[in-house]
């Protein structure tokens, strides 16, 4: 197959994958499989068809639009990329043993997801919204099925995992695992976002979504998952900042340490612009002595950051890992420690109907959940497509008492599995 770069020879047998979704995030991850020497994108779907001929034809590859699964097997053995509007022949795809969920759907994604799993696939998620809310469930069917389940690397919770970890193999405590964010508008819409979303060249949805904060929200939610990790208020508290060292003066460390679980934050306008930092506490007179002489200062809170998170340049990372060690980078060990609810970006009406995370009516705020009750309100990634049974202000939040839905919904019937799989957790 031609290639818009030569790859290095690699002595491990190639690991194929198939994708789902070619936007932003897609299209990186499908790029990255081309120059990465032992990976091969051998299948691509996006509702919009067009988008992953333009991955296809932007650098030269070989392909073949197929409508079913015998299409596909076909097209890959002769060689071809097979490209599709349905994600589910990219879950079923015998020829593929790592299925990436990288759209912006949220039940679609969903299914498609638990489908690959079935089919005994690593299962690796660009989709936070959906690792989010249906993660404990899609996890405990990932182990079922003796596959993996991850969090791809790259985004920032993924950046942070590997901080945290770093971190503890040091032998120190996690205090704080942080975000660094560079501007934020709770009241953004996909109207407001279009001249920052075109320069960009995102979805503006997706644009919105990072701009009102609810995926910054998602990503510290599924941290905490992951590590048992706790949000000091709801929304995190999100000083600004300068730079990513004023940190260890903007948090109340003490009450961090002393709490139950390690908190979850941000700071908001502060360089690193796009980097992610832990604090951890260090009371060993021998090792602060040491790292005092590293420059790390005297102690006993330690601040460690990475200037960056490169999305699909670092992507392929975690599948290498989940493929030959059976290992994950992230997934939700601990259930539900945390979620991402609900709340008006402006005053709503009785008979509205909302349309979910990056749109005109809601923004995500984290939230502590407590293991055995089911949370009053309303999580951010299934706040689509219900209607509202009464008025609610702007910044109020909204509970599943306040919306009119259909219970048997296939989001909310998994939704209601994963809380039982959150349960069956640790």
């Amino acid at each position: 197959m031609n290639r818009m770069l030569p790859k290095t020879q690699t002595t491990e047998p190639v690991i194929r994958v198939a994708i789902v979704g070619a936007g932003a995030m897609g299209k990186g991850l499908f790029y990255q499989c081309l120059i990465t020497p032992g990976i091969e994108c051998v299948a691509l779907a996006d509702i919009r068809l067009e988008r992953a001929i333009a991955c296809a034809e932007t650098w030269r590859v070989p392909y073949r639009v197929v409508s079913s699964l015998d299409e596909m097997h076909r097209a890959i053995q002769e060689g071809f990329v097979a490209l599709c509007d349905d994600g589910d022949l990219c879950a079923r795809c015998g020829l593929a043993e790592v299925f990436i969920e990288a759209s912006s759907a949220i039940a679609p994604a969903a299914q498609f997801a638990l489908t690959a799993i079935e089919h005994k696939k690593h299962l690796v998620l660009m989709n936070a919204e959906i690792d989010l809310i249906f993660g404990p469930y899609l996890f405990q069917q990932a182990q079922a099925n003796d596959v993996v389940y991850t969090s791809c690397d790259g985004d920032q919770h993924g950046v942070i995992a590997r901080l945290i970890r770093e971190t503890e193999q040091w032998g120190m405590q996690l205090v704080l695992a942080g975000n660094i964010k560079g501007f934020l508008d709770r009241y953004s819409n996909p109207t407001k976002i279009i001249p920052e979303a075109d320069m960009r060249r995102l979805d503006y949805r997706m644009a919105t979504a990072y701009t009102d904060g609810t995926k910054l929200n998602i990503e510290m939610a599924l941290l905490a998952n992951a590590f048992d990790l706790m949000t000091p208020t709801d929304g995190m508290h999100g000083p600004r900042a300068l730079s990513v060292h004023e940190a260890l003066t903007l948090f109340d460390l003490d009450a961090a340490r002393e709490s139950e679980r390690a908190w979850v934050e941000y700071i908001l306008g502060a360089e690193p612009g796009g980097g992610v930092f832990v604090i951890g506490y260090c009371a060993e007179e021998y090792q602060r002595q040491m790292l005092a002489y590293y420059k790390m200062g005297s102690g006993p809170y330690y601040l460690f950051y990475r200037p960056y998170h490169l999305c699909h340049v670092e992507a392929m990372r975690c599948i290498f890992e989940a493929v030959h060690k059976k290992e994950s980078l992230l997934q939700p060990n601990y259930g539900f420690c945390a979620n991402v609810f609900a709340y008006a970006k402006r005053p709503l009406q009785r008979g509205e109907r909302l349309d979910g995370v990056g749109g005109y009516m809601c923004y995500g705020m984290i939230e502590n959940c407590t293991r055995g009750e089911m949370p009053r309100g309303l999580p951010i990634c299934l706040a689509d497509d219900v209607i509202l049974k009464r008025d609610v202000a702007r910044d109020e939040k909204i509970n599943w008492d306040d919306v009119e839905y259909d219970t048997q919904r296939a989001d909310f019937v998994m939704y209601a599995k994963a809380l039982q799989g959150a349960e069956n957790g640790k």
